[in-house]
């Protein structure tokens, strides 16, 4: 289930807010590489200390084994001689990454020993906030370009948002850099870590009680609800993480939000059952949301897309008939808009320019969240 090697940090690479990039000299082999062969390898420093360059690590290197994702790192688990000092004493019992080798202890925000516990105790209410839901991490900093450039658009102040974070992807929030770009930039208020992610700004038991803190807690304009990057796919129907974005539906209708259904979108993806709407969005919205929720339906202008359009046109119609159907234009202003994002826009390895119906559908319904403000 997992294989481990060992090795020794040569260098240091970039950090971000909870995680930092080293280089390690494997002890073995593994796979195609060898013995002294270098691999990057990524540490949690709250997890397992900050590593320096002489450090023997213990690694998790069962992705580059298989040739799998996770941006391509090893990871680091241990410092066997160099572990991190003992957390200062503080409040909080609420476990994450429960029974695993590296279950961490954290302060929750609906935790009895927060001083949030009061506000949340009893809370039940999203007061009609937005909650804009998708399947997709890299998905985000689209949804949140859009809502700021429907802002700007009205002559308001930028929205506050709040990222509520799923487990169906990363458990550490760390592992992504858009959350700690858009969180630099100021374009995030604060990321919610729910379930089993940790890590976020604030830490919550269930999406339920994430949304609610961003509410009642962090006092966001409008939310967005997607798992961390890193989703869990098996090319069936059922078989894959992002499917909870309908779960996500009703949590936010059951909360009295206002959900917001954001369409996963290519015009790129060498594979059928993703072009136009995504079979997974068909599957998330059409079957599992039992409650209705705003549909954003991206509306390209006549040029290279339109084609898609007409596409997408045809697959979302059946989701009429629970869900309201909201056509937003996704023209030039948008593009633009996306195009000036203070973080780096990727999905399945596509960027802006080779996938920009990906992104200006995400974006559509961010200025459709916005919209609902108003």
């Amino acid at each position: 289930m997992i294989t481990w090697r060992a090795g020794v940090v040569v260098s240091l690479g970039s950090t971000w807010p909870g995680a930092a990039e080293v280089t390690v000299e494997l002890e073995s082999p593994v796979g195609d590489l060898t013995a002294g062969a270098p691999v990057r390898a990524l540490a949690y420093p709250a997890l397992v200390g900050s590593p320096e360059i002489g450090d023997r690590v213990l690694l998790n290197v069962s992705a580059l084994a298989r040739g799998l994702g996770t941006g391509g790192y090893a990871l680091v688990v241990a410092r066997p001689d160099a572990p991190p000092t003992d957390p200062p004493d503080g409040p909080g019992h609420l476990v994450k990454a429960r029974y695993t080798p590296l279950q961490a202890m954290v302060l929750g925000v609906d935790d009895q020993e927060s001083p949030h516990h009061e506000v949340l105790r009893d809370a039940d209410d999203l007061a009609d906030v937005p909650v804009v839901v998708a399947d997709l991490h890299s998905a985000l900093p689209a949804i949140v370009a859009g809502a700021r450039f429907a802002s700007a658009r009205a002559g308001h102040e930028p929205p506050r948002i709040a990222y509520v974070m799923t487990d169906g992807g990363a458990l550490p929030a760390w592992f992504s850099r858009t959350v700690a770009g858009l969180r630099s930039a100021g374009w995030l208020a604060a990321c919610v870590t729910t379930g089993q992610a940790f890590g976020g700004d604030l830490e919550a038991v269930t999406v339920h009680t994430g949304l609610l803190a961003a509410h009642h807690v962090v006092g966001a304009d409008l939310v967005v609800v997607a798992q961390g990057p890193g989703n869990l796919g098996t090319g069936t129907r059922w078989g894959f993480s992002g499917v909870a974005a309908g779960e996500a539906i009703n949590a936010a209708a059951t909360l009295g939000g206002r959900p917001v259904a954001s369409l996963r979108v290519s015009g790129a993806d060498a594979r059928e059952r993703h072009l136009g709407v995504s079979h997974h969005s068909l599957t998330a919205y059409g079957r599992v949301a039992l409650a209705a929720a705003d549909v954003v339906v991206p509306v390209f202008e006549p040029g290279d897309l339109a084609g898609l359009g007409h596409r997408i046109d045809d697959q979302v119609a059946a989701l009429s008939a629970r869900h309201r159907l909201v056509r937003v234009p996704a023209g030039p202003d948008l593009l633009s808009a996306l195009a000036g994002s203070p973080v780096r826009l990727s999905t399945m390895g596509r960027g802006l320019d080779a996938d920009p119906a990906s992104f200006l559908a995400a974006a559509a319904a961010g200025v459709h969240a916005v919209d609902l403000l108003s």
